[in-house]
């Protein structure tokens, strides 16, 4: 689990697939540690799927880290949002 929050941590964004191949093992396996992660609160996935702001104040932020959900607010977007790219979490 250290290589995959090792991982994480780069700031790369990557599937769950690509994830598998660098580490050397299955989708699933990765999907339950990552599931694991998240509800033992040590990562959280960031969604860029929202175009539209995060309904807080904030102008721009580093990885949406102030904004309660992991969204993405309007000032970190790049115009036109973040389509076809693998998830991101964010290591807590």
């Amino acid at each position: 689990m250290e290589e995959l929050l090792s991982l994480l941590k780069d700031g790369k964004s990557r599937t769950l697939e690509m994830l598998a191949m660098e580490l050397g093992t299955s989708v699933e396996k990765v999907k339950r540690d990552i599931e694991f992660l998240e509800r033992s609160k040590v990562i959280r996935k960031i969604d860029f799927s929202q175009s539209a702001g995060c309904g807080h104040s904030c102008s721009c932020c580093s990885g949406c880290s102030g904004c309660s959900g992991g969204t993405a607010c309007s000032g970190c977007m790049p115009e036109g949002g973040f389509k076809n790219m693998g998830a991101m979490w964010e290591v807590s």
